[in-house]
């Protein structure tokens, strides 16, 4: 795999440390800007607006630059809102600092992952986007719980000025590793015919698939502080070690996806769906169980999520710079929504949980109409 490939990750690393790392700040940040959990709990919604909105018109804006100053700029965007979100004074202000960095992450990862898939061989784009998202997996095993233990020992406001650091290395890094040309061609009607990309139904399908089990995640994943220490009647030590544990299932989630996306699909979707919201129920059933599981639907939401991101890119091949924007708006789209609803169900500390069993089910129920359409070379 091309170097380039692991300097996008560390920019993912980054951004994915803060998208994900409120669910273990949450108690503190609400106590000291004075609202609710399940009001601070809609931070994650913010942010996952941002990117749903920020998306496409980001990656439209961005398609006329060359790929790296793109790349660059929105790090450096990014590193912005998490200075103004680390000084914030009142919860709106870090609201919208959220939004303004989800705008940056969205238009980041939509050029990032049409960036990858067009560094290698089309055969090798479920390993490239592996790749790329194993700077996600990596924010979610040491970067998660690190900010979750700092925001501990120093305040959840050292969290944020953590994440506006690692933004550094990451722009030396896209500045130093990235190629300079842009990602496709970039006239109006090149843009029309990508945008047309989107009248496709197998496409159309693929991306309520990612919306709906990434919200699902997001709906439990969001409120896991809670869960830990409520219902699986552990201390409030244990969020990071929690957090660790969902990470290192992530890992051999996106790791699975990169070797079996590409050939076997449809196959991984098979066995890995049903499993999701078989196990968000157990885990509402038995909070106990949470260390135990915890790693396990880790594993499967992203094997999952990876997996669909790829069929997206699959399903659009006349969309080589809006592709991943599109994924980008459909899984964020579903990690609006999930922490919403899991918001509404907060009285039960496990409401979340049945929350993610229920979309992973919906899910579950469409995932057969890919097969009916699937071309003839997958899961062969």
């Amino acid at each position: 795999m091309p170097l380039a490939l692991y300097l996008l990750a560390l920019a993912v690393f980054a951004m994915g440390t803060s998208e994900f790392m409120l669910s273990g700040l949450l108690p503190d940040l609400a106590a000291e800007l004075g609202v609710s959990v399940g009001t601070a709990g809609l931070l994650t919604s913010a942010f996952a607006i941002g990117m749903v909105a920020g998306a496409p018109p980001m990656a439209a804006l961005a398609r006329r630059w060359p790929r790296r100053a793109g790349l660059f700029a929105f790090i450096v965007l990014f590193a912005v809102a998490h200075v103004v979100g680390a000084t914030a004074a009142s919860f709106e202000v870090l609201c919208v600092s959220r939004v303004v960095a989800a705008f940056a992450n969205a238009g980041f990862l939509a050029l990032a992952v049409t960036a990858a898939a067009g560094l290698v061989a089309p055969e090798r784009r479920g390993r490239a986007v592996g790749v790329l998202l194993s700077g996600t997996t990596a924010a979610t095993v040491v970067g998660v719980p690190a900010g979750a233990l700092l925001g501990q020992l120093l305040g959840w406001r050292a969290s944020f000025w953590a994440v506006a650091l690692l933004c550094a290395p990451a722009a030396v890094g896209v500045l130093r590793g990235v190629p300079a040309g842009r990602v496709g061609t970039h006239g109006p009607s090149a843009l029309r015919a990508e945008l047309a990309e989107l009248a496709r139904p197998r496409l159309l399908r693929v991306l309520l698939l990612g919306a709906l089990v990434n919200a699902g995640t997001l709906a439990a994943f969001t409120f896991l502080a809670p869960l830990v220490t409520g219902p699986a009647g552990l201390g409030p030590r244990w969020v990071p070690v929690v957090l660790v544990l969902f990470g290192l299932g992530t890992v051999l989630g996106v790791g699975v996806a990169g070797r079996l996306a590409d050939r076997h699909p449809l196959r991984l979707l098979a066995v890995a769906g049903p499993l999701l919201p078989l196990g968000w129920a157990a885990l509402a059933g038995w909070p106990s169980t949470l260390p135990a599981l915890v790693p396990l639907l880790g594993a499967l939401s992203f094997a999952v999520g990876g997996t669909l991101i790829t069929c997206a890119l699959t399903a659009a091949p006349g969309a080589p710079t809006m592709a991943g924007a599109y994924a980008t708006a459909a899984l964020n789209l579903g990690a609006t929504t999930g922490p919403l609803l899991a918001a509404i169900t907060l009285p039960s500390p496990t409401g979340p949980l049945h929350t993610a069993a229920a979309l992973t089910a919906i899910a579950l129920l469409l995932t057969p109409t890919l097969r009916n359409r699937a071309p003839a070379r997958t899961d062969a």
